[in-house]
């Protein structure tokens, strides 16, 4: 009688819609235009966190999260969210494979990952799996919520300098190709398959072989390489790969 009735939910009140008239502003979710967010994560509570950050953007909706990376692959192919967050360390895995599978086979699916650790190794994994941005658990959360904007417009947040040295460094040393010719085809199998994100374990599932097998040959063509870390191997083979438009043993099939 005297006023606007009340709200009918407590979400539903602090906003005006548009086109309302009145005093009484009402909160609302713009659902059609929305950023569809999905977060990988095994923390509960960095979940319940992202989440209730992203409930309070008109344009964003969390439509799913799981703990672990078979869970995650499994709910963002049936969701297709505009960006998953993914966590770099996950219990039966790591989101930087998350990213490379997603990447593959969804490619409008953008990736942001997301780690509590500063690793030069897993961001230069990160960006040759695709990853649109690499951001520490300790950003704040207005400039999380500007970067998932960002990089849902196809914005990169990775620095361009350091990628852009990453990749003209590695396409430009021809001796890698050299040393990866002198690899055996066994080799270049394993090197194949570490670039692919392959951990000792799959390979030897891979290629029938015991694990501490694969461990030797892995150690054997570092050596050869003149490498110390097999990501550092993985980033040459895959940018070898790339440039020849094949996989390497057919690549460097005409060096054997």
């Amino acid at each position: 009688m005297g006023g606007p009735p009340p709200c009918s939910s407590e979400r539903g009140c602090g906003r005006k819609r548009s086109g309302a008239t009145g005093d009484s502003p009402v909160r609302v979710k713009i659902a059609a235009v929305g950023i569809r967010v999905f977060i990988l994560d095994d923390h509960e509570l960095v979940r319940a966190g992202l989440h209730a950050l992203l409930d309070e953007e008109e344009d964003m909706e969390v439509v799913g999260e799981a703990a672990t990376a078979e869970a995650g692959l499994a709910q963002i192919a049936s969701l297709q969210p505009d960006v998953a967050i993914l966590d770099v360390r996950l219990p039966d895995g790591n989101g930087i494979e998350v990213c490379r599978e997603i990447r593959s086979l969804y490619p409008d699916v953008t990736c942001l990952m997301l780690t509590s650790f500063p690793d030069d190794e897993a961001l230069y994994a990160s960006v040759m799996a695709g990853a649109a941005g690499y951001v520490l658990k300790e950003i704040g959360g207005r400039d999380l919520v500007g970067d998932i904007r960002r990089v849902s417009r196809g914005a990169s947040l990775l620095d361009p300098e350091l990628t852009a040295d990453l990749f003209e460094r590695l396409r430009k040393n021809q001796e890698i190709e050299s040393r990866i010719a002198s690899l055996t085809p066994q080799e270049r199998k394993v090197l194949e398959l570490i670039a692919q994100g392959r951990s000792n374990r799959q390979i030897a599932e891979d290629i029938y072989l015991a694990e501490g097998t694969v461990k030797n040959y892995v150690s054997k063509l570092l050596l050869k390489l003149g490498m110390q870390r097999r990501t550092e191997a993985a980033v040459h083979a895959a940018v070898l790969a790339e440039r020849k438009g094949t996989n390497l043993n057919s690549s460097t099939q005409q060096h054997s």
